[in-house]
């Protein structure tokens, strides 16, 4: 098992085209920014209309990697305090805001954002290190790939999944696949609402490792004045979750086929980046 999900650690750009086209391969992300608007899709994956990088993604981007050293180190049996992970942190800051074109109105707001991303993860690590000693990682940020062959009746789809599993522990029951976030808002995440993209790390860890995972867990990161950090378990996928993840991965093909990639209006719309675009958009 640990070997197989070893053969699966490749970096990003190593199985992920930089600008893979929309045939090429179908993603968690893809099927949900299509789910969420099509047009949206449209505009960013196969017009490739450029959108700055909000505060927010930047925010979650320089938390992930910060626990992406983390864990990375913890698979050599290496437990950094939150004193070594927030520097590393914060010395590859410059780097990834080059790399993401993030620019910074002040002076004021970059610092601020750099101590919420320090106590953040201060506060996650502090968690973790407090109420549990968590077992050697089996898998780190990993990229996996895998046919899409329906369950149900053994059809190939034509196209791979591919999905990056932000961490995966070994459990009791099975591996344990879990994902990070950062969130503004202190609540259970509603399950159905991230079911697509669960279900797809569930399938790609059963392709790519010949393993069933015993559960799933979403890990929020809470952006409130004193961080808190929210654990929350679901159970291992069954049928009718791949029967479901199937039948939305057929209807966005036939989307892309008909090529009526429609716009979808709703309350995402207030925080989307595309809503400027998207009304001068025929």
């Amino acid at each position: 098992m640990a070997s197989d999900l070893d053969n699966a650690q490749l970096s990003r750009n190593s199985v992920i085209p930089p600008a893979g086209g929309v045939w090429d391969y179908i993603s968690p992300s893809r099927l949900k920014m299509w789910l969420a608007c099509p047009l949206k899709f449209k505009l960013k994956y196969i017009d490739g209309v450029p959108t700055p990088t909000s505060p927010a993604v930047f925010l979650g981007k320089l938390v992930h990697q910060g626990l992406e050293h983390y864990y990375r180190n913890r698979q050599l049996n290496v437990t950094l305090a939150h004193e070594d992970v927030v520097r590393s942190m914060l010395e590859h800051w410059s780097e990834t805001a080059d790399g993401e074109q993030m620019a910074f109105g002040k002076v004021a707001d970059e610092h601020a954002l750099q101590t919420q991303a320090a106590a953040l993860l201060k506060g996650y690590l502090l968690q973790v290190q407090s109420t549990c000693i968590e077992p050697r990682p089996l898998a780190v940020e990993a990229v996996m790939e895998a046919p899409l062959s329906d369950p149900h009746n053994g059809e190939n789809l034509g196209l791979p999944l591919v999905g990056i599993i932000d961490l995966v522990l070994p459990g009791e029951d099975g591996p344990l696949i879990i994902d990070f976030k950062t969130t503004a808002r202190s609540s259970e995440p509603l399950e159905i609402a991230h079911e697509i993209q669960l279900s797809c790390y569930a399938y790609l860890l059963r392709h790519s490792a010949s393993a069933v995972e015993g559960g799933l867990e979403i890990r929020s990161l809470v952006k409130t004045k004193t961080p808190k950090i929210e654990f929350h378990r679901y159970a291992a996928r069954d049928e009718r979750h791949f029967r479901r993840l199937f039948a939305v991965v057929r209807a966005y093909l036939d989307d892309l086929d008909s090529g009526k990639l429609l716009f979808r209006p709703g309350f995402g719309c207030v925080m989307c980046e595309f809503r400027r675009t998207c009304v001068t958009h025929e």
